[in-house]
């Protein structure tokens, strides 16, 4: 296997160096990850792109491990931490992994919050407990509400509940919160109006934003489920809170990304920090490439 000085970490879908034709979603991530390693050659770092789970990898090998596109950690909790506990006694992960950890689990959110950082409400429900999702919307006193995993991502295990699907989702919800963690939070109205906000933050400092609008009838703004994504010019509010948030973290993240909306009050409070394997958009925004190759070379150099 070929040796580089930074391993750009995907998982085993993504580890193609061409996308098929039409293939427009795979043809995204190449791109993107295309203009950080051109970004990388350009300050004498050379880059290769790796399946995190490829258990023939010696990852002593690399200077650098940068988490990229590794979208099915969640699906494989157990696997990827076990995997963790390996890789940083091999070489130096980026973002840290003591913020890996830490961004993993959602509950970090309370964690921003203590430091007054406005974030979504949430209410977190412990793994086996036997609530239901009648009684959660009676205790948080929402009409309607999303129901997640605390460990999750691209809208993996997520439901819309309302007091009229309630009894419906339960057999469905029952089974996955007997197993693992969820937390709850109110429906925001204005993702199906305008969308989630996504504001790129590089060593501290905003770079670049996009807005992603959900398919008519739904509320999942991910591609992967009809989203589509658009240029976005934040208003200094929003950078600030962004800025603000990447600083409340326990350490400073090299790179991040966070999405952000409107609550009912008409403020902005923030959805999600996005460490682990945020999508950045590089091709909307391309000298953010630089600034991202910039932020490795100093966790390496």
């Amino acid at each position: 296997m070929a040796t580089a000085d930074i391993a750009l970490l995907t998982d085993h879908r993504y580890t193609a160096q061409k996308a098929s034709p039409g293939d427009w979603y795979m043809g995204n991530i190449l791109h993107d990850d295309r203009l950080l390693q051109d970004a990388l050659s350009a300050i004498g770092l050379t880059s290769v792109r790796i399946d995190w789970a490829d258990p023939d990898v010696d990852w002593s090998r690399f200077r650098c491990a940068v988490f990229r596109t590794t979208w099915d950690y969640y699906e494989r909790v157990s696997e990827f931490t076990n995997w963790l506990d390996r890789i940083e006694k091999q070489t130096r992960l980026c973002n840290d992994i003591s913020l890996i950890r830490w961004n993993l689990d959602k509950h970090y959110l309370t964690d921003l919050a203590t430091k007054e950082i406005p974030v979504v409400n949430s209410r977190f429900i412990e793994s086996g407990s036997s609530i239901t999702l009648h009684q959660l919307l009676d205790e948080t006193g929402w009409e309607e509400a999303v129901l997640k995993p605390s460990v999750s991502g691209g809208a993996y295990h997520t439901f819309r509940v309302n007091r009229g699907n309630a009894d419906m989702l339960q057999p469905t919800v029952h089974p996955l919160i007997a197993d693992k963690s969820f937390l709850m939070q109110p429906f925001m109205d204005e993702i199906q109006l305008t969308g989630e906000d996504t504001l790129m933050i590089i060593d501290g400092r905003y770079t670049h934003a996009v807005r992603k609008v959900a398919t008519a009838g739904d509320f999942r703004v991910q591609d992967d489920h009809g989203g589509t994504v658009h240029a976005y010019e934040p208003t200094h509010q929003q950078i600030d809170l962004a800025e603000r948030a990447m600083a409340a973290c326990p350490s400073p993240p090299a790179y991040g990304r966070v999405d952000m909306v409107r609550d009912q009050n008409g403020d902005w409070v923030v959805m999600e920090l996005e460490i682990i394997e945020p999508e950045l958009w590089l091709r909307h925004h391309p000298p953010a490439a630089s600034y991202f190759a910039q932020a490795i070379a100093r966790e390496v150099l």
